[in-house]
């Protein structure tokens, strides 16, 4: 399959899918009979109605098949969304800036001895499962670099993931060409100033859970949950992929500016 360069000056095949809400259905229901749209396995873009949920639902489901996905803002968040508009759609499309993304990859092994593999491209993170604090040791590379985390959970993100629970939890924002990973803790208690690191996309981090029995952690990566962790192991999935569109009025390079000069 031909791979869609926006800037080119063609005019992409697409297709619509949207979510579950009033509003994005009500959006599909105006585009399809405003444009001439092919089934999502004939498209080269997808464009999808919804918010940033739905968005990184499309992305999975559409991660390394050579499809570019373009967002259309029909939810309560959206920051991997261009704004919503009707008209132009084409021209927008072809247009558009494309940026490729890489996800994490998440090996998890709980208190069964049973192995889960998922991947993220938003963030894995860890969180305590019950009202006891959790105890984490963090390696990087294989060699320790805290014995001893005690937080309600931490995460390493994506530069994709780095405005959306990463920044609420306190971390960096990064962008999205950077070859970085933020790690990030949640309500850490022990060490108490430690805010996390910024680490490079090639290094791997390890996460032992301590006192797993008595404090017992569970692992997200986006929207797959591991229960009563007893390790995990993240790094970037390099020979995966999944391509974004943005609209050249208000890329993401723009929007992370302005995320981090917002008072």
């Amino acid at each position: 399959m031909r791979r869609f360069e926006p800037g080119a000056g063609l005019i992409p095949s697409f297709a619509f899918l949207a979510s579950d809400t009033p509003e994005a259905q009500s959006a599909l229901s105006r585009l399809t009979a405003l444009y001439d749209a092919v089934p999502a396995d004939e498209a080269d873009v997808i464009v999808a109605l919804g918010g940033d949920g739905f968005m990184l639902q499309v992305l999975h489901r559409f991660m390394n098949s050579g499809k570019a996905i373009y967002g259309m803002n029909r939810g309560t968040v959206g920051f991997l969304m261009n704004a919503y508009r009707e008209e132009g759609l084409e021209a927008r499309l072809s247009v558009a800036l494309r940026s490729t993304i890489h996800p994490l990859r998440m090996v998890a092994s709980d208190k069964n001895g049973r192995d889960y593999e998922a991947l993220a491209i938003n963030e894995v993170a860890l969180f305590r499962q019950s009202f006891q604090i959790a105890r984490l040791r963090i390696s990087i590379d294989g060699k320790v670099r805290l014995d001893e985390l005690a937080c309600d959970g931490v995460m390493v993100a994506t530069a994709t993931g780095s405005t959306a629970y990463n920044l609420s939890a306190g971390g960096p924002i990064i962008p999205i060409d950077a070859p970085l990973l933020a790690l990030t803790p949640v309500s850490p208690f022990r060490p108490r100033r430690w805010r996390g690191a910024v680490l490079h996309n090639r290094q791997t981090v390890e996460i032992e859970v301590l006192e797993p029995e008595k404090r017992p952690v569970n692992a997200v990566a986006d929207h797959f949950e591991v229960k009563s962790i007893l390790r995990i192991r993240i790094n970037e999935e390099r020979g995966s992929s999944c391509a974004i569109l943005f609209d050249r009025d208000h890329s993401w390079d723009e929007r992370i500016l302005a995320e981090q000069f917002r008072y």
